[in-house]
Protein backbone atom coordinates (compact mmCIF):
# COMPACT_ATOMS: atom_id res chain seq x y z
CA UNK A 1 0.00 0.00 0.00
CA UNK A 2 1.18 3.35 -0.46
CA UNK A 3 1.16 6.58 1.41
CA UNK A 4 -1.12 7.78 -0.32
CA UNK A 5 -3.44 6.41 2.07
CA UNK A 6 -2.56 7.87 4.48
CA UNK A 7 -4.85 10.80 3.57
CA UNK A 8 -8.33 9.26 4.55
CA UNK A 9 -9.20 10.87 7.99
CA UNK A 10 -12.83 11.04 9.48
CA UNK A 11 -15.00 14.00 8.06
CA UNK A 12 -17.18 13.57 10.66
CA UNK A 13 -17.85 10.28 13.54
CA UNK A 14 -18.71 7.64 11.63
CA UNK A 15 -22.56 6.00 12.10
CA UNK A 16 -23.44 2.75 12.79
CA UNK A 17 -24.73 2.43 9.36
CA UNK A 18 -21.08 3.30 7.81
CA UNK A 19 -19.19 0.20 9.59
CA UNK A 20 -22.53 -1.74 8.21
CA UNK A 21 -21.54 -0.92 5.05
CA UNK A 22 -17.83 -1.93 5.89
CA UNK A 23 -18.66 -5.68 5.78
CA UNK A 24 -20.02 -5.23 2.57
CA UNK A 25 -23.72 -6.19 3.44
CA UNK A 26 -24.85 -6.96 0.12
CA UNK A 27 -21.48 -9.55 -0.11
CA UNK A 28 -23.04 -11.25 2.88
CA UNK A 29 -26.04 -11.69 1.83
CA UNK A 30 -24.43 -14.09 -0.92
CA UNK A 31 -22.44 -16.00 1.63
CA UNK A 32 -25.24 -16.02 4.61
CA UNK A 33 -27.45 -17.62 1.36
CA UNK A 34 -25.57 -20.39 -0.04
CA UNK A 35 -23.92 -21.15 3.51
CA UNK A 36 -27.08 -21.69 4.57
CA UNK A 37 -28.30 -23.91 1.44
CA UNK A 38 -24.88 -25.97 2.16
CA UNK A 39 -26.40 -26.63 6.01
CA UNK A 40 -30.09 -27.39 4.63
CA UNK A 41 -29.29 -29.58 2.14
CA UNK A 42 -26.98 -31.76 4.17
CA UNK A 43 -28.01 -35.27 5.54
CA UNK A 44 -27.66 -34.56 9.33
CA UNK A 45 -30.04 -31.96 10.98
CA UNK A 46 -28.77 -29.69 13.01
CA UNK A 47 -30.29 -27.73 16.11
CA UNK A 48 -31.99 -24.74 15.54
CA UNK A 49 -29.99 -22.64 17.77
CA UNK A 50 -26.99 -23.91 16.78
CA UNK A 51 -27.76 -23.18 12.53
CA UNK A 52 -28.83 -19.84 13.81
CA UNK A 53 -25.03 -19.45 15.98
CA UNK A 54 -23.34 -21.15 12.87
CA UNK A 55 -24.84 -19.12 10.09
CA UNK A 56 -24.58 -15.66 12.46
CA UNK A 57 -20.58 -16.38 12.77
CA UNK A 58 -20.05 -17.37 9.57
CA UNK A 59 -22.20 -13.96 8.18
CA UNK A 60 -19.56 -11.89 10.49
CA UNK A 61 -16.89 -13.76 9.03
CA UNK A 62 -17.89 -12.54 5.78
CA UNK A 63 -18.43 -8.61 6.80
CA UNK A 64 -14.87 -9.47 8.61
CA UNK A 65 -13.58 -10.20 4.81
CA UNK A 66 -15.03 -7.12 3.53
CA UNK A 67 -13.58 -5.05 5.85
CA UNK A 68 -10.14 -6.22 5.60
CA UNK A 69 -10.77 -5.91 1.53
CA UNK A 70 -11.83 -2.15 1.88
CA UNK A 71 -8.81 -1.56 4.40
CA UNK A 72 -6.02 -2.19 1.70
CA UNK A 73 -8.12 -1.59 -1.38
CA UNK A 74 -8.83 1.90 0.09
CA UNK A 75 -6.57 3.82 -2.41
CA UNK A 76 -8.26 1.92 -5.92
CA UNK A 77 -11.63 2.18 -4.37
CA UNK A 78 -11.28 6.18 -3.61
CA UNK A 79 -10.44 6.33 -7.42
CA UNK A 80 -13.37 4.02 -8.87
CA UNK A 81 -16.86 5.44 -9.31
CA UNK A 82 -18.96 2.17 -8.33
CA UNK A 83 -16.53 2.05 -5.43
CA UNK A 84 -15.11 6.26 -4.31
CA UNK A 85 -18.43 6.52 -1.65
CA UNK A 86 -17.24 3.29 0.61
CA UNK A 87 -16.58 4.76 4.05
CA UNK A 88 -13.14 4.04 4.31
CA UNK A 89 -12.02 6.51 0.88
CA UNK A 90 -14.74 9.21 1.68
CA UNK A 91 -13.11 9.71 4.99
CA UNK A 92 -15.87 8.47 6.98
CA UNK A 93 -13.93 5.43 8.75
CA UNK A 94 -10.18 5.28 9.05
CA UNK A 95 -8.02 2.49 7.16
CA UNK A 96 -7.32 1.66 10.66
CA UNK A 97 -10.65 1.81 11.90
CA UNK A 98 -10.90 -1.10 9.42
CA UNK A 99 -8.21 -2.98 9.93
CA UNK A 100 -8.91 -3.60 13.16
CA UNK A 101 -12.66 -4.23 12.68
CA UNK A 102 -11.76 -7.01 10.37
CA UNK A 103 -9.50 -8.50 12.39
CA UNK A 104 -11.77 -8.49 15.49
CA UNK A 105 -14.65 -9.95 13.79
CA UNK A 106 -12.17 -13.06 12.00
CA UNK A 107 -11.15 -13.96 15.46
CA UNK A 108 -14.70 -13.91 17.09
CA UNK A 109 -16.71 -15.84 14.08
CA UNK A 110 -14.25 -17.76 13.50
CA UNK A 111 -13.54 -18.95 17.48
CA UNK A 112 -17.66 -18.94 18.06
CA UNK A 113 -18.20 -20.76 15.18
CA UNK A 114 -15.79 -23.63 16.73
CA UNK A 115 -17.23 -23.65 19.72
CA UNK A 116 -21.04 -23.27 18.43
CA UNK A 117 -20.49 -26.22 15.74
CA UNK A 118 -17.32 -27.82 15.18
CA UNK A 119 -13.56 -26.94 14.23
CA UNK A 120 -13.75 -28.04 11.01
CA UNK A 121 -16.20 -25.63 9.94
CA UNK A 122 -14.57 -22.94 12.02
CA UNK A 123 -11.21 -24.14 10.28
CA UNK A 124 -12.90 -23.52 6.69
CA UNK A 125 -14.10 -20.22 7.93
CA UNK A 126 -10.54 -19.38 8.66
CA UNK A 127 -8.54 -20.32 5.43
CA UNK A 128 -12.05 -18.49 3.72
CA UNK A 129 -11.13 -15.25 5.50
CA UNK A 130 -7.33 -15.76 4.88
CA UNK A 131 -7.85 -16.75 1.42
CA UNK A 132 -10.33 -13.37 0.14
CA UNK A 133 -8.17 -10.90 2.51
CA UNK A 134 -4.67 -12.31 1.68
CA UNK A 135 -4.64 -14.40 -1.42
CA UNK A 136 -6.62 -12.52 -3.56
CA UNK A 137 -7.12 -8.75 -2.22
CA UNK A 138 -3.30 -8.65 -1.15
CA UNK A 139 -1.65 -10.30 -3.64
CA UNK A 140 -4.05 -11.62 -6.71
CA UNK A 141 -6.32 -8.34 -7.41
CA UNK A 142 -3.09 -6.31 -8.40
CA UNK A 143 -1.13 -8.64 -10.20
CA UNK A 144 -2.91 -11.22 -12.34
CA UNK A 145 -5.61 -10.82 -14.89
CA UNK A 146 -6.49 -13.88 -13.38
CA UNK A 147 -6.60 -12.42 -10.52
CA UNK A 148 -10.82 -13.06 -10.26
CA UNK A 149 -10.40 -17.08 -11.46
CA UNK A 150 -8.38 -17.53 -8.60
CA UNK A 151 -9.49 -15.78 -5.94
CA UNK A 152 -12.94 -16.69 -7.11
CA UNK A 153 -12.47 -19.59 -4.48
CA UNK A 154 -13.42 -17.37 -1.66
CA UNK A 155 -16.30 -16.95 -2.26
CA UNK A 156 -17.42 -20.67 -3.18
CA UNK A 157 -16.52 -21.64 0.21
CA UNK A 158 -19.73 -20.78 1.96
CA UNK A 159 -21.86 -24.06 1.18
CA UNK A 160 -18.97 -25.99 2.33
CA UNK A 161 -18.72 -24.50 5.43
CA UNK A 162 -22.19 -25.07 5.84
CA UNK A 163 -22.23 -28.30 4.86
CA UNK A 164 -19.27 -28.30 7.83
CA UNK A 165 -21.43 -27.27 10.17
CA UNK A 166 -24.06 -29.89 9.95
CA UNK A 167 -21.82 -32.98 8.70
CA UNK A 168 -18.21 -32.47 10.55
CA UNK A 169 -16.43 -33.25 6.89
CA UNK A 170 -16.26 -32.48 3.44
CA UNK A 171 -17.81 -34.47 0.74
CA UNK A 172 -18.57 -34.52 -3.05
CA UNK A 173 -21.73 -32.58 -2.82
CA UNK A 174 -19.99 -30.12 -0.62
CA UNK A 175 -16.83 -30.13 -3.53
CA UNK A 176 -19.45 -29.75 -6.52
CA UNK A 177 -21.39 -26.97 -4.37
CA UNK A 178 -17.91 -25.23 -4.12
CA UNK A 179 -17.16 -26.41 -8.08
CA UNK A 180 -20.61 -24.61 -8.88
CA UNK A 181 -19.38 -20.65 -7.57
CA UNK A 182 -16.14 -21.07 -8.40
CA UNK A 183 -17.20 -21.65 -12.22
CA UNK A 184 -19.13 -19.32 -11.88
CA UNK A 185 -17.65 -16.18 -10.53
CA UNK A 186 -15.09 -15.32 -14.00
CA UNK A 187 -18.65 -15.06 -16.14
CA UNK A 188 -20.20 -13.36 -13.31
CA UNK A 189 -17.13 -10.40 -12.65
CA UNK A 190 -15.76 -10.33 -16.34
CA UNK A 191 -19.43 -8.96 -17.22
CA UNK A 192 -19.15 -6.47 -14.44
CA UNK A 193 -15.74 -5.51 -15.85
CA UNK A 194 -17.26 -5.12 -18.92
CA UNK A 195 -19.17 -1.96 -18.10
CA UNK A 196 -16.91 -0.86 -15.47
CA UNK A 197 -13.61 -1.03 -17.67
CA UNK A 198 -12.80 2.39 -17.31
CA UNK A 199 -12.76 2.53 -13.36
CA UNK A 200 -10.37 -0.37 -13.53
CA UNK A 201 -8.50 1.34 -16.00
CA UNK A 202 -8.49 4.35 -13.95
CA UNK A 203 -7.21 2.13 -10.62
CA UNK A 204 -4.62 0.00 -12.72
CA UNK A 205 -6.51 -3.18 -11.44
CA UNK A 206 -5.56 -5.32 -14.01
CA UNK A 207 -8.74 -6.92 -14.88
CA UNK A 208 -8.51 -8.76 -18.35
CA UNK A 209 -10.80 -6.42 -19.77
CA UNK A 210 -7.53 -3.93 -19.28
CA UNK A 211 -4.95 -6.21 -20.13
CA UNK A 212 -6.82 -8.49 -22.94
CA UNK A 213 -9.48 -6.65 -24.20
CA UNK A 214 -13.29 -6.87 -24.31
CA UNK A 215 -13.35 -9.15 -27.27
CA UNK A 216 -10.99 -11.69 -25.72
CA UNK A 217 -12.96 -11.02 -22.29
CA UNK A 218 -16.09 -12.29 -23.98
CA UNK A 219 -14.41 -15.47 -25.48
CA UNK A 220 -13.48 -16.22 -21.73
CA UNK A 221 -16.91 -15.82 -20.75
CA UNK A 222 -18.12 -18.06 -23.60
CA UNK A 223 -15.57 -20.63 -22.29
CA UNK A 224 -16.28 -20.17 -18.77
CA UNK A 225 -20.29 -20.53 -19.16
CA UNK A 226 -19.40 -23.81 -21.59
CA UNK A 227 -17.06 -25.22 -18.22
CA UNK A 228 -19.61 -24.40 -15.89
CA UNK A 229 -22.47 -26.19 -16.67
CA UNK A 230 -21.51 -29.93 -16.65
CA UNK A 231 -20.11 -28.61 -13.12
CA UNK A 232 -23.57 -27.78 -12.02
CA UNK A 233 -25.48 -30.48 -13.66
CA UNK A 234 -23.49 -32.79 -11.88
CA UNK A 235 -24.66 -32.22 -8.82
CA UNK A 236 -28.21 -33.61 -9.64
CA UNK A 237 -26.59 -37.00 -9.69
CA UNK A 238 -25.92 -36.44 -6.09
CA UNK A 239 -27.28 -37.37 -3.41
CA UNK A 240 -28.63 -33.76 -2.68
CA UNK A 241 -29.73 -33.67 -6.31
CA UNK A 242 -33.18 -34.98 -8.31
CA UNK A 243 -35.76 -34.18 -10.78
CA UNK A 244 -36.39 -30.44 -9.50
CA UNK A 245 -32.81 -29.59 -9.21
CA UNK A 246 -31.75 -31.16 -12.59
CA UNK A 247 -34.43 -29.26 -14.20
CA UNK A 248 -33.95 -26.13 -12.89
CA UNK A 249 -30.20 -26.54 -13.95
CA UNK A 250 -31.27 -27.82 -17.57
CA UNK A 251 -32.96 -24.22 -18.46
CA UNK A 252 -30.92 -21.99 -16.80
CA UNK A 253 -27.79 -23.39 -17.82
CA UNK A 254 -29.74 -23.19 -21.74
CA UNK A 255 -30.42 -19.52 -20.52
CA UNK A 256 -26.88 -19.00 -19.38
CA UNK A 257 -25.20 -20.30 -22.33
CA UNK A 258 -27.51 -18.57 -24.44
CA UNK A 259 -26.69 -14.74 -23.23
CA UNK A 260 -22.80 -15.67 -23.37
CA UNK A 261 -23.22 -16.63 -27.26
CA UNK A 262 -24.63 -13.56 -27.60
CA UNK A 263 -22.16 -11.35 -25.29
CA UNK A 264 -19.51 -13.38 -28.24
CA UNK A 265 -21.18 -12.24 -31.14
CA UNK A 266 -22.38 -9.14 -30.35
CA UNK A 267 -20.49 -6.11 -31.99
CA UNK A 268 -20.21 -2.75 -30.06
CA UNK A 269 -20.29 -0.41 -32.97
CA UNK A 270 -23.53 -1.48 -33.69
CA UNK A 271 -24.63 -1.12 -29.67
CA UNK A 272 -27.64 1.40 -28.58
CA UNK A 273 -28.12 4.39 -26.50
CA UNK A 274 -26.78 2.36 -23.46
CA UNK A 275 -23.34 0.53 -24.97
CA UNK A 276 -23.42 -2.47 -22.09
CA UNK A 277 -27.03 -2.99 -22.00
CA UNK A 278 -26.15 -6.97 -22.98
CA UNK A 279 -23.35 -6.86 -20.37
CA UNK A 280 -26.13 -5.43 -17.96
CA UNK A 281 -28.77 -7.98 -18.50
CA UNK A 282 -26.16 -10.73 -18.63
CA UNK A 283 -24.61 -9.94 -14.86
CA UNK A 284 -27.97 -9.69 -13.51
CA UNK A 285 -29.27 -12.87 -14.92
CA UNK A 286 -25.68 -14.22 -13.55
CA UNK A 287 -27.07 -13.18 -10.21
CA UNK A 288 -30.62 -15.17 -10.61
CA UNK A 289 -28.38 -18.33 -12.01
CA UNK A 290 -26.68 -18.59 -8.72
CA UNK A 291 -29.71 -18.36 -6.72
CA UNK A 292 -32.17 -20.50 -8.24
CA UNK A 293 -29.64 -23.18 -8.59
CA UNK A 294 -29.23 -23.39 -4.28
CA UNK A 295 -32.97 -22.47 -4.25
CA UNK A 296 -33.63 -26.02 -6.10
CA UNK A 297 -31.21 -28.11 -4.33
CA UNK A 298 -32.79 -27.05 -0.94
CA UNK A 299 -36.13 -27.48 -2.22
CA UNK A 300 -35.37 -30.75 -3.35
CA UNK A 301 -34.50 -31.65 0.01
CA UNK A 302 -37.44 -29.88 1.40
CA UNK A 303 -39.49 -32.66 -0.83
CA UNK A 304 -37.32 -35.41 0.06
CA UNK A 305 -39.02 -36.70 3.34
CA UNK A 306 -42.50 -36.67 1.19
CA UNK A 307 -40.60 -39.19 -1.58
CA UNK A 308 -40.91 -36.63 -4.23
CA UNK A 309 -36.81 -36.10 -3.84
CA UNK A 310 -33.63 -37.68 -5.16
CA UNK A 311 -33.44 -40.62 -7.34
Amino acid sequence: MTDATNIYDHAGEPSFGDYVALLKPRVMSLVVFTALAGLIVAPVAVHPFIAFMSILCIAVGGGASGALNMWWDSDIDAVMKRTKGRPVPSGRVTRQEALAVGLALSGFAVVMLGLAANWVAAGLLAFTIFFYAVVYTIWLKRSTPQNIVIGGAAGAFPPMIGWAVATGGVSIESVLMFVLIFMWTPPHFWALALFMNDDYTKAGVPMLTVTHGRKATRVHILVYTLLLAPMALALAATSIGGPVYLATSLVLNALFILGAIRLWRRDEDQAGADKYAAEKKFFRFSLLYLFLHFVALMVQSWIAPFGLGGW
